[in-house]
Order: C-alpha cells, then sequence, then structure tokens
C-alpha cells in the first residue's frame, strides 16, 4: 500500500505564487460572475503550492539516482574548498609550504603559484574518493532501492514530488539491535531548494520513526555546509559527535591524502522515547 502525504512548503516567500497570493486572487474575485474560472485558479495555485510525500516506485529509479548523483557531486568543490575553512592546522601548513617555495626558490612568480597548486591538488583528491563512494553507493543501495529500502521491515524510502516532478529524496533503515533508525540518502534537487522539501522529508522520517515505535532516529554525515547541520537541528536532532578518522570507500590514507583531503564525520541523534 503507498502512504502518501501532502504537505506545503514552509518557505512561503521562496515559492512563487504562494497560498497567501492564491487568497488575494480569490479575494478579488469573489465578486465575480465567472466562479468556475476563480475555482480553477484556486486549484491550480493550490496544486503548484502542493509538496507530496509519497513512497518509492519502481517507476521513481532514475529521477532518484539523479538527484542523488547530483548532490553526492557537490561536495567535491565544498570539500576541497569551503571544508579548508574548517581545518585550521591545514591552512597553517599550506601557509608554511608557500613560504618555504619563497626561501628555496627567490621567485615571487613560483610562489604565487603556489596556492593555486594546492588548491588543483585538494580538487583532484577530493573528487577521486568521493567519485569512489559515489560509485560504491549506486552499485549498493542506491541500485536497488526496492530490494535494500522498501521490502525489509522497519526501512523505507520516500520521495517528493512538485508540479509531477520529483524534487526530493529521503530513506530510513531500520536498526533491530539498538531499535534505532537511521535517516540516509537525503538530497533535494538544487533547482527547488530554499521550499521547505527538505525538512519536510525530514518530519516524514521522524513520522515513521513514531509510528514503526523506534526509540531514536541517527544520522551521519559529512555536509560542510553550516545549512545541512542546522537543518538537522530545526528537526529536532542533537549533534552527538564528530569523528576525524572516518574512511568512505576509495580512501587510503596516504600522506598525500592526508594533506590533501580532510574529512569530518559529524552523528546527530533524536531521541523519541527512552528504552
Amino acid at each position: 500500500m503507498v502512504c502518501e502525504t501532502k504537505i506545503v512548503a514552509d518557505e512561503h516567500e521562496s515559492i512563487p505564487g504562494t497560498k497567501k497570493e492564491a487568497m488575494i486572487v480569490s479575494s478579488s474575485q469573489l465578486w465575480s460572475s465567472s466562479q468556475p474560472h476563480t475555482s480553477n485558479v484556486l486549484e491550480e495555485n493550490a496544486k503548484r503550492d502542493a509538496v507530496f510525500i509519497r513512497e518509492f516506485q519502481l517507476s521513481d529509479q532514475d529521477e532518484v539516482r539523479r538527484i542523488f548523483y547530483e548532490g553526492i557531486m557537490e561536495r567535491i568543490p565544498n570539500t576541497a574548498f569551503r571544508g579548508l575553512k574548517q581545518q585550521s592546522k591545514i591552512q597553517i601548513m599550506y601557509g608554511f609550504l608557500t613560504i618555504m617555495c619563497f626561501f628555496v626558490t627567490k621567485s615571487m612568480a613560483l610562489t604565487c603559484c603556489v596556492p593555486f597548486l594546492l588548491m588543483a591538488a585538494r580538487y583532484y583528491f577530493s573528487r577521486k574518493v568521493i567519485l569512489s563512494y559515489l560509485d560504491c553507493a549506486l552499485h549498493t543501495d542506491m541500485s536497488d532501492i526496492e530490494q535494500y529500502y522498501m521490502k525489509p521491515t522497519g526501512s523505507c524510502f520516500w520521495v517528493a514530488v512538485l508540479d509531477g516532478n520529483i524534487v526530493g529524496i529521503v530513506a530510513a533503515r531500520g536498526n533491530e539491535e539498538d531499535n534505532t533508525v537511521e535517516l540516509r540518502r537525503m538530497s533535494v534537487d538544487s533547482r527547488y531548494r530554499g521550499m521547505g522539501i527538505a525538512k519536510a522529508l525530514g518530519r516524514k522520517v521522524l513520522e515513521f520513526a513514531m509510528l514503526n515505535n523506534y526509540s531514536a532516529i541517527v544520522l551521519g554525515t559529512t555536509a560542510v555546509k553550516l545549512a545541512a547541520h542546522k537543518l538537522y537541528e530545526s528537526l529536532g536532532f542533537q549533534h552527538a559527535g564528530v569523528s576525524e578518522e572516518f574512511t568512505l570507500p576509495g580512501m587510503n590514507h596516504s600522506i598525500l591524502e592526508r594533506m590533501f583531503f580532510q574529512l569530518r564525520y559529524h552523528r546527530y541523534r533524536l531521541q523519541l522515547r527512552e528504552e
């Protein structure tokens, strides 16, 4: 049985034709003789504003993989460049290497090239590792969502639909050993962000966890953007720790990789009830 939930995006100001605007349209036409036309306007505005969260169907596979792929690919520049802001020791090391280049070569031109070479190396290693992780994901759970998420008891996969288009995804994977459910694979199409879709997907997992009597929801993320962490906090998650030693498929922890690819794995937990 397909479970379908209808919600309206939270940030109305970022959506063209919000319900507020629809109300203005309807009030200006209440005394119009074309009542059927008014009804059609309201219906179309409501459809445009409404985001539907429903369970995954086999026909969604290609769109789901596309959204997941594009979301992971964004991690490459974010990890390479944004991530450097959080790595003060690495910044000092890069500054030291730049200064040493000047003392060794006495060339200002070569010294000025060093920061660009360092950033290029960061991008190369970020791309190498993240592509390896992406390939692993696309050949495991994301290759057969039906088998991995829909058939097992206590797990599920949902898509967010807007204007007939799949615009977001999220999964829940149950763990019977500690009675927790893991929020996984959350991603929203970049063209539809800022509309409350991610929060709606997160709430769907929360609803699922409560209906299935899980004691807590957990998640892990390597996201660099502050917005992602604020989203989890807005849903009620508490930061449960961070690890600098997390390993993704494709990482070999070589000296060069340690110099140019740094990863922070954040753990979050939302306690629903005490066991």
